[in-house]
């Protein structure tokens, strides 16, 4: 059987499984929804199998169409890179640079890097959106992203990674708050405060939340807030403590009246890293920005040579 494949196919369906729903993914491929309905119906009769399943909580992937997902991200990740590759010897490069990040780095170590990066390559849209190091992994791993921004020990087993800056997680709290009269605190003992903590949607929020579900320990949170700056005013204020990076806090603290504490826990100290399938096998521009960040803070100091 002979079977045609079609890129706008290809774009749509990814659009709809990464939203898990078909109004969210029309929107994205820029079709109404009527249409796209056909297109995938017209896909699923072509290949004789049904990709997708509905019920009342949105779409979810069949075996089939985790396959074809799969093949589709690469077909089009590999068509990503044809495009900026061929860009060089045109007109000047351009291209999409699908990008993965924890909250600290966007928030702490990304900006600058985006920054000087968009002003040398002004055609290039990042398409940046904030997961979980185990999700940007994950993403990474089947093709949903050329570049991911990790932090702590995620096993990246078939990845390339690429340690760039170290940090660590800090308690912040009102300046006479009695948890920063012993030292360093233990994440268990921080948990017998009330907290101010970012949104539930946030990385930050739901790393925190897995570390006290670890230890079967509840988070008491009296505020949740949209930025570290809110979490710092809500702190000063006397709503709560808060956990909050190292970079967080050297960037903020001259604004606020708040006291610091280390986290004696281990997993406080936490490595940066940059992750890709291959270094050597993305577009050009993707490893331009690869290269970016790793040099933007090896130059500062905190990292060895790296093999981009």
């Amino acid at each position: 059987m002979s079977i045609h494949f079609d890129l706008s196919d290809f774009r749509l369906f990814v659009s709809i499984a990464e939203e898990k729903n078909l109004t969210r993914g029309a929107a994205r491929a820029f079709l109404s929804v009527p249409a796209a309905s056909n297109r995938i119906k017209h896909l699923e009769e072509m290949l004789g199998v049904k990709l997708f399943e509905r019920s009342p909580q949105g779409l979810h992937l069949t075996k089939a169409g985790a396959t074809y997902l799969q093949h589709a991200r690469i077909v089009l990740s590999q068509l990503d890179m044809l495009t900026g590759d061929m860009q060089v010897y045109t007109q000047g490069l351009t291209g999409q640079l699908r990008l993965l990040a924890n909250s600290t780095a966007i928030t702490e170590y990304l900006p600058t890097v985006v920054a000087s990066y968009l002003h040398t390559h002004p055609d290039v849209h990042i398409d940046l959106r904030e997961r979980m190091s185990e999700d940007i992994v994950r993403g990474v791993r089947d093709g949903a992203a050329d570049l991911g921004i990790i932090s702590g020990s995620v096993p990246t087993d078939g990845l390339q990674s690429i340690p760039f800056v170290s940090s660590r997680l800090v308690l912040i709290a009102p300046l006479q708050h009695p948890i920063l009269q012993g030292g360093a605190v233990a994440f268990r003992d921080a948990l017998n405060h009330v907290m101010v903590s970012l949104l539930e949607s946030s990385a930050a929020h739901s790393f925190l939340g897995r570390a006290a579900a670890a230890i079967h320990k509840p988070m008491s949170i009296r505020v949740q807030v949209a930025s570290y700056d809110a979490t710092f005013r809500m702190v000063e204020a006397g709503a709560g403590i808060a956990i909050v990076p190292q970079a967080c806090y050297d960037r903020l603290k001259d604004g606020f009246e708040i006291g610091l504490a280390a986290l004696s826990d281990p997993w406080a100290i936490r490595t940066f890293r940059v992750c890709a399938q291959e270094f050597q096998g993305l577009s050009s521009f993707a490893r331009d920005f690869a290269t970016s960040v790793i040099e933007r803070y090896r130059i500062d100091g905190q990292t060895a040579d790296h093999p981009l």
